[in-house]
């Protein structure tokens, strides 16, 4: 393979748009009226796509504290040593050790009611990745591969979903390749494996290719074809990547050291610098992970929670809040939805090791840029923040507020894989409150 470690989950389900289109088709469009609902959805993807709608997704396995990130409770029996500090909006007060967040709360917004029944880490992860249980029969695409085949330019000549720092959870399940998430471990480093070899131009790299869709056409037509459609769509985006002039999108060191320092000069601070870079280059959906692979180990936090939750601030709040202000001045933000969200939160109870153990119940996620109104906290948890007090959201809401935010048709079918339309979120409804 020419371009490093593609995520390579593949299977032998193509896409396929059904029956529902969306409502709102005209968006900045008049004289729809006499359109087949097939044109009418194609008019409001490419309506979607002018617009250059993106994502980025700061993903924190394991489960970050919703007493030490966004919903502290001083003063408490539930909330250990944490402080609460004053943000940009008056009446908003965040845990301590955010405070380049609490400078950008003017553009964000606090979910402090989420909840949720899965409080395993493997099947929560992929319920938030993908909106739906994991499910043994049908594999459901994530969030970035849903997004990307939604609002992807299709001739893009790099991949349309970036992963940085780790692995996604789901892939692009029955979506296909073309919306795969290719991987990047470290973001101080080139991709490996996208240079031309030795000796060989860009004009003799194309005969080669030509060669092998050759090849591959004598294989298809013996019976291979879902196989080669597979292999074609990982091979023709690798192609693309190797000779692209947008490739230089991947290199840091092409960005001010001013600039470097201030998203921290760790693993996940480079790591959304280059989110960054990557949506300025065109790409559709970037998901950045603070993990083991980034150096910084994870938010599962059963022993020492409050010391390490320091650490893990110390490296998520400058990048976070460097990311959403450097969007902001490059014009970006309100064409970027911002997403931040573990897979659930942390008890209330204090263990005996100094930690907090696993709790769907109440957690918080914050969204920011887009379509989302920004200087709000929605919802709200009781004084000790055992349960949610008001306006619960659930993780069907949340994804059809991300689609809303995004202008993405939540309630559009997909082909699966066991031959049956699936939605992009089956139920909940959008947080109207928060969206402009």
């Amino acid at each position: 393979m020419i371009a490093n470690d593609w995520y390579l989950r593949v299977n032998r389900d193509g896409v396929c748009s059904r029956r529902s289109f969306l409502r709102q088709v005209a968006v900045g469009v008049g004289g729809v009226a006499g359109l087949s609902w097939m044109d009418a959805l194609r008019l409001h993807a490419d309506e979607m796509r002018k617009q250059g709608m993106a994502c980025i997704l700061l993903f924190m396995p394991g489960g970050p504290s919703q007493f030490e990130t966004f919903d502290p409770k001083p003063g408490t029996e539930t909330g250990g040593p944490t402080q609460a500090i004053e943000t940009a909006v008056p009446g908003i007060r965040i845990a301590e050790g955010w405070e380049r967040v609490a400078e950008q709360m003017k553009h964000l917004t606090i979910i402090r009611s989420m909840t949720s029944k899965e409080g395993n880490h493997q099947r929560a992860q992929y319920e938030l990745h993908t909106g739906y249980a994991l499910s043994g029969s049908i594999k459901y695409p994530s969030l970035g591969a849903i997004v990307a085949s939604e609002l992807a330019d299709p001739s893009f000549d790099l991949p349309h979903y970036v992963c940085i720092g780790g692995r996604d959870p789901a892939g692009s399940g029955f979506l296909g390749m073309n919306f795969a998430p290719f991987t990047v471990m470290d973001p101080n480093r080139m991709p490996a494996n996208v240079e031309l070899p030795r000796g060989t131009d860009p004009k003799r790299f194309s005969r080669r290719l030509q060669l092998l869709e050759k090849l591959e056409h004598d294989f298809a037509q013996s019976g291979a074809e879902a196989r080669v459609a597979d292999r074609r769509a990982i091979y023709e985006t690798a192609a693309q990547m190797v000779l692209s002039p947008r490739l230089k999108a991947f290199d840091l060191s092409q960005e001010k050291d001013s600039l470097r320092d201030r998203y921290g000069r760790t693993p996940f601070g480079q790591g959304c610098l280059l989110a960054r870079r990557l949506l300025e280059a065109g790409v559709t959906f970037v998901e950045v992970q603070t993990s083991g692979g980034m150096g910084v180990g994870n938010w599962d936090t059963h022993d020492n929670n409050f010391e390490r939750h320091k650490t893990l601030a110390g490296i998520t709040d400058p990048a976070f809040g460097t990311l959403i202000a450097d969007l902001k001045d490059r014009g970006m933000l309100e064409r970027t939805l911002v997403i931040w969200m573990g897979e659930f939160g942390r008890t209330p109870n204090i263990n005996g090791r100094n930690g907090r153990d696993h709790y769907p119940r109440a957690f918080n996620v914050v969204l920011g840029g887009g379509k989302i109104r920004g200087g709000m906290v929605y919802g709200r948890t009781d004084p000790l923040g055992r349960a949610v007090a008001e306006n619960p959201v659930t993780v069907h809401d949340l994804f059809n507020t991300i689609c809303h935010a995004l202008g993405i048709n939540p309630a559009k079918e997909n082909m699966s894989s066991v031959g049956r339309p699936i939605k992009i979120v089956d139920g909940g409804k959008p947080i109207t409150a928060i969206l402009s």
